[in-house]
């Protein structure tokens, strides 16, 4: 019986992520592509516009995405979620986002640099489980490989505007930084100089170069390392034309936190056997219903954070940077839980 059981179970998860990786990666190309098609032959976005973008991921996809994450961990020890369970996860949870909050306010230039090396670190893992798993790609089983895409991958959202957009890029440091002290602003200038910039892009186009070689190398040209090297030309391209603040908003909704939510549907049994069944509202539905109590605390810790910080938030660009602050607090946490998924689900042999 208990054969029986985990040959179902496997059966599901095959199909499963046959099911997912065609809706996790398809949309995503398409209008990932659209954008960078649009923003080339002249399309302008306003500024309003493109904070707007960003914030609508407060409650759509973004910021949900790690808002189950006690789910993913209970789900993975095969543990009930009993009230012991969410308090010790939780005190830990926020422990972690306590402290990073506390560097916000002690050193918001040095929490800045941190919160960019972080997210080049968690996008970048964020991308090797799908393309290892619902791509198959053989490739990323060699760790050199691997690291070498989280390095790649990480750095095309974190790397690429900063080469291409250095005023729009400074300007939105300079709005989270000043949130809590102006002066250390001047601080991060050394970042946006010329040679700075042409170093960092020369290099990271070495590294990209280098990555997708010895990916070829490992495996030949099969299909997997093929979406790799099309996906990787396609957010070159697309963080290369889009203005920064779209780009995030559009990335972090669309690419990072779908292949996010595909992974938690992988842990969940029911889920699992819904989307085998075609039953996809039942598939979101269960998401939402996981996500939303922890959603609704970040949005209450986001207005805790406009009243807390030193100056007053009164335009757009004020909000979306204090949104970025709250997504780096929650960062932190969220990448301790992911990275844990990934030595537990054997991404690193």
């Amino acid at each position: 019986m208990a054969v029986e059981v985990t040959a179902d179970r496997d059966r599901r998860l095959r199909s499963g992520r046959r099911r997912l990786a065609r809706w996790t990666f398809l949309p995503a190309w398409l209008l990932l592509g659209a954008v960078t098609v649009a923003h080339a032959l002249g399309v302008s976005t306003a500024v309003p516009v493109r904070y707007g973008v960003l914030l609508v991921t407060l409650l759509c996809f973004g910021l949900p995405h790690g808002a189950a994450d006690h789910h993913s961990v209970a789900r993975t020890l095969g543990v009930d979620l009993t009230p012991r369970f969410l308090a010790a996860f939780c005190a830990g949870y926020l422990g972690l986002a306590v402290l990073y909050t506390a560097v916000w306010f002690l050193a918001p230039a040095l929490a800045f640099v941190a919160f960019v090396a972080l997210t080049w670190f968690h996008w970048g893992q964020g991308d090797v489980y799908p393309l290892a798993t619902l791509a198959d790609g053989r490739h990323l089983d060699n760790r050199v490989v691997a690291a070498l895409t989280v390095v790649v991958r990480g750095g095309l959202p974190m790397l690429v505007p900063l080469v291409f957009f250095p005023d729009r890029y400074a300007a939105v440091a300079r709005t989270v930084v000043s949130l809590f002290d102006p002066g250390r602003v001047a601080s991060l200038a050394p970042l946006f100089t010329q040679e700075a910039r042409l170093a960092a892009g020369l290099g990271f186009a070495a590294i990209t170069i280098v990555t997708l070689a010895a990916g070829l190398a490992v495996a030949g040209p099969r299909r997997a390392w093929l979406l790799d090297a099309a996906e990787t030309a396609l957010l070159w391209g697309f963080f290369a034309v889009v203005p920064p603040v779209l780009a995030i908003g559009v990335y972090f909704a669309l690419w990072h936190s779908v292949r996010h939510i595909a992974r938690l549907t992988e842990l969940d049994g029911v889920a699992l056997a819904a989307l085998d069944r075609g039953a996809v509202v039942r598939v979101i539905g269960r998401f939402v219903r996981d996500a939303l109590p922890a959603t609704v605390g970040a949005v209450v810790l986001f207005g805790g954070l406009a009243l807390a910080v030193p100056t007053t938030v009164a335009g757009i660009s004020e909000v979306g940077g204090l949104y970025l602050v709250l997504l780096a607090v929650l960062t932190l946490p969220h990448v301790v839980v992911v990275t844990w998924l990934d030595v537990r689900q054997g991404i690193w042999g």
